[in-house]
């Protein structure tokens, strides 16, 4: 397979360069990526170190590498564009036509896409993460009045991670509740959500994949084995199915593309953007 590396260059975290860089590289399903994340390039020393890692790697595979860059300081632009990657300046692209559009030139500040500089959505954000915190597989069932969506699903459907990125992203209020095997067998929705069912949003997953993450959770167990899994897919889809519940397979989807359903499916607004 065709392998490429890919650096992504921030005076920051690198989470902006990160998302974008590799949202592209996705497109590139026949290409390996070796991807070296170098966050805060916020100096001319550490710039031109950076540049000595992206000559040094060109070098030694013989092509040059591509470089995902969000550097807002002109001193340290100059200095990275002089390197033997590819260089792909996130924050040129799009600042250059708005400076045109609006008729004004941009602050050229770095660090405003990820600080507590607008401290009420920071705000949201920490509340939210709090909430889904103590709201964790079925804890503090009584806090489902605040809750803007409660995922149900059996254990290892993505349930936690997409519940910490929708609070974390977002601000939203997210629960979740495990359904174990007696509640699947039982045929109703457990007590605690029975009267939420506006709220619920259901996750499956396919059997072989489920089999797989509890497999490294607890291998050769009755839990990870393809006869267990399928069953309770199985008895949680006709679960779903009976309650009238939304659900989406999360088999093939990233937690950014499960909270993008959740979000769009129960038309939750967000408190944050």
């Amino acid at each position: 397979m065709n392998q490429r590396t890919v650096f992504f260059v921030s005076d920051q975290t690198g989470i902006t360069a990160e998302t974008l860089g590799r949202s592209l590289l996705t497109q590139f399903e026949s290409v390996k990526f070796r991807q070296v994340t170098l966050p805060f390039i916020n100096t001319v020393d550490k710039a031109r170190e950076a540049v000595r890692k992206i000559n040094l790697t060109a070098q030694v595979e013989g092509r040059r590498p591509v470089v995902f860059s969000t550097l807002v300081q002109e001193d340290l632009l100059a200095i990275l564009k002089e390197s033997e990657g590819l260089y792909l300046d996130f924050i040129d692209t799009f600042l250059s036509p708005l400076e045109r559009e609006f008729g004004i030139k941009s602050t050229h500040t770095s660090g405003r896409a990820h600080g507590a500089a607008d401290s009420p959505m920071y705000a949201a954000r920490i509340e939210a993460i709090n909430f889904t915190l103590a709201s964790d597989d079925g804890l503090n069932t009584q806090n489902y009045d605040n809750a803007d969506v409660i995922l149900v699903g059996i254990s290892r459907t993505g349930k936690t991670p997409t519940c910490l990125y929708l609070a974390l992203q977002y601000g939203i209020y997210a629960a979740n509740y495990p359904l174990i095997e007696e509640e699947l067998e039982s045929g109703n929705l457990p007590g605690p959500v029975q009267g939420y069912t506006d709220k619920l949003y259901a996750l499956t997953i396919d059997p072989e994949r489920l089999r797989q993450i509890r497999h490294e959770r607890r291998p050769n167990s009755k839990y990870s084995s393809i006869q267990q899994v399928t069953y309770e897919l199985r008895e949680a889809e006709k679960l779903f199915k009976k309650h009238g519940l939304v659900f989406t397979n999360t088999t093939h989807s990233s937690i950014e593309e499960i909270a993008s359903h959740v979000l769009s499916e129960q038309s939750i607004e967000r408190r944050v953007h």
